[in-house]
Parts: structure tokens; sequence; C-alpha cells
């Protein structure tokens, strides 16, 4: 009589595997915990990367994209040894193609100055500074006003005493409203307040400030002395390296050292850094989750060897072959890491989703991040289970039986 050999078809492979993971569903479950963790990190971190990326790249182009600051470092001559910038250096830098506005600021240079209005007082303060601007710069500054308007060109010609104020510093003043032409007072001196700024995009100090234009602060108070003045400009999207390259040139043709501009990094090369920063970071904890889940399927899996060491031996007596028995609990583990790995991806999804929906960004998740995840479960649970699966298929019938 011919004896045929032993076969385990895939369908075995699977049914077997099932069953065996279904008899201990606690334990696999925890099994499961440290692959799902791994895999669901690695998702979470790549889409948590790509999310905040492109945040950063929407914020940044808007608005540090197309900003250019440059300091006065130097000094000229005696007669004009307290600032660098020439008297039409607004004009000169708005001429360099790509510009939008450019102006002049610096702090009024006053000592404890005394800053009043008819309604309130604010003596001695150091929460209301007294900023001095060409209108350039406030346009640059991207304003909302609350109430009435800036000062212009034909206030600048004429020298007149006027003044800007910031939400915060009107509220300290006590102005509210405009339509009585209220004035406010700095060291005695009225300046008739033209509009209330409520916010703007890039200088927040503007909103604790009074603002005067910078010709008239000249005349009444001279250039700026400890604090040195600075210029803002404002370009279009994807000019402000090139402008800060001509800046220096176009303020002063003869001494461009005199001024240091700096304009903000490229926002892809921004984005790279952060996303590199947090992909080194993340993607070295979920690695170490990995690990622990692979050494949890492998703890487990050998345990489960040494429980059913009975079994295995009954299945030896009845014909089944070394191979057989590695086989079937190296499906199992790598079913285990199957299974953690599809329950991470679909948990690190989750985390993305909602992360992105509280920080109300636009969630990204890259197909090559999600798709991947079952499969590298798997590979970690059939890694695993090598150990145990090649101990399980030396175990003598015999023996086995015997214990």
């Amino acid at each position: 009589m011919l004896i045929q050999p032993s076969r385990f078809r895939l369908r075995d492979v699977v049914e077997e595997s099932i069953a065996g993971l279904l008899q201990r569903p606690m334990r696999s479950a925890l099994t499961m915990l440290g692959t799902m963790l791994g895999v669901g990190s690695f998702v979470a971190v790549l889409g948590l990367t790509a999310s905040a990326g492109g945040q950063i790249d929407k914020r940044f182009t808007e608005i540090a994209a197309t900003e250019v600051t440059v300091a006065d470092i130097g000094v000229v001559g005696a007669a004009d040894k307290a600032m660098s910038f020439p008297g039409d250096a607004s004009d000169r830098v708005e001429a360099i193609n790509g510009v939008v506005h450019a102006g002049r600021w610096w702090q009024v240079p006053l000592e404890d100055p005394t800053v009043s209005s008819a309604l309130g007082l604010d003596s001695d303060s150091g929460d209301i500074q007294i900023l001095a601007m060409d209108p350039s710069t406030i346009d640059a500054t991207r304003p909302v006003l609350g109430l009435g308007r800036t000062f212009d060109a034909f206030h600048v010609g004429r020298h007149e005493k006027v003044a800007l104020l910031g939400s915060v510093a009107a509220a300290n003043l006590g102005i509210t409203r405009l339509d009585g032409n209220p004035a406010v007072f700095i060291d005695g001196t009225p300046f008739t307040v033209l509009g209330i700024v409520d916010s703007n995009a890039r200088m927040p100090e503007l909103l604790f400030g009074v603002v005067i234009p910078a010709e008239t602060a000249l005349d009444l108070y001279g250039p700026p002395t400890e604090q040195r003045a600075g210029m803002l400009i404002e370009t279009r999207v994807g000019a402000a390296s090139v402008v800060a390259d001509q800046v220096p040139l176009a303020l002063r043709p003869n001494a461009p050292d005199l001024f240091q501009v700096t304009a903000a990094p490229e926002p892809k090369a921004l984005q790279t850094k952060v996303g590199g920063d947090l992909d080194v970071l993340f993607l070295a904890l979920a690695s170490i989750s990995l690990v622990i889940g692979a050494i949890g399927i492998a703890n487990t899996t050998l345990v489960a060897v040494l429980e059913r060491t009975h079994e295995i031996g009954l299945r030896r007596s009845l014909g089944a072959q070394p191979r057989h028995i590695a086989v079937q609990f190296l499906s199992e583990s790598t079913v285990l890491g199957l299974l953690g790995g599809m329950i991470g991806a679909a948990v690190g999804i989750v985390v993305v989703v909602i992360a992105a929906v509280v920080q109300g960004w636009t969630p990204l998740l890259q197909t090559w991040a999600v798709a991947p995840a079952p499969a590298v479960g798997a590979l970690i649970g059939l890694l695993a289970g090598a150990y145990p699966a090649l101990r399980a298929a030396r175990i003598e019938p015999v023996e086995a039986l015997r214990r």
C-alpha cells in the first residue's frame, strides 16, 4: 500500500493560524499592540509632517516670504552720524523691481516720555512707545484700521504733527472716537490723531505705540541714537531674496556695508528642515515601537510553542513534517503582524485627521506611506516568528508526547 505524503495547503495554513490565534484572543491582542503602535506611529509621523509642512508653506509664503528687513549698522559722517538711511530711502527701494512697499522706522529718542490725552493719561509708561515711520512703512505692515486713516505724503511734506495710534495705546489713552479730532500730547506737544490700528501682519509693537511721521520726528526730536533705525520692505512672492541683494546698493551705492539686510529663507527650505527634524525624532520612536512589537511577537510565539508541545507531538505522529510545524507557527506570527499593521495604519490616519482638524490644518497623507503599512507589520511578524517556528519544527514527536 502506497502512503501519500502529507500536505499542508495554503487554506489549511490560514485556517490553522486563525484558529491558533482565536484560542487566546487576549494574548493575541496584547501581542499585536507593539506592532500596532509602531506602524501607527510611522503613518502618523509621515502624515503630521506632511500636514505641518503644508501649513508652514502656506503661512510662510503669505507673510514671511514677502518680508525683508534692513538694519542700520554704521555711520557715514558728522552730518549724518545717527542714521545711514537717506531721506529718500523709501523711493530708492520702491524703485527696485518686486518691491511693493518700503519705509524707514525707529523709536523716537525720548527718555521717559509723557504721553497724555484729554480723556486719559499714561505718564512715564513703558507700555506706550513713540515710533517714527514713513507712510510706506505702515503700508508694509498690512494694517487693519478700526477708525480713521493713516498719514500720507501730504502730512509728511508739510511736517504735520499728526499721529496714528495702536489699539492698545488708544485704549490706554481713552480715545475711542475720532469725530472730535482728538489729540495726544507727547511731552506737552499735541499731535492730532488720524486713525487707530486694530491689527497688522508684521509689527505687533505698532499696536502699543503712537506713530508719528518720520520727518516730523526728525524736526522735533532729532535722529535715533541708541536704538538704530530700520527699514521694513514688503515684496512680491518670490522676490525677497533678489530684493535683499539689491537694497544696500540702492540705499547707498558708496557704502553698502552700512546696512544689514535680512530676508526670510525659502519656504521649501524651511519646510524641508522642519520635516526632516520631525522625521528623525518620531521615526526613531516608531522604530523603537516596532522593535518592541517584534520582541512581543517573538516572545508570545515562543511561549505558545512551549505550551503546545503536546499538540506539536500529536501532529508529528499523525504525519506532519517539520516544515509544516514551522509554517504553522510562522504563519501565526505573520498574521499577528499583519493585523497589527492594518490596525496601526488605521489609527495613524485617524490621529492625523484629528490633529489637523484641531489645528485647523488641511490633513495630508501620502499613499506610499499608508499602503505598505500592513506589509511592514506582516514582515515584522514573519521575522519575529522565525526562531520560535524553527524551534517548534525541531521537536521530536516521541519527546513531545512523553511531555
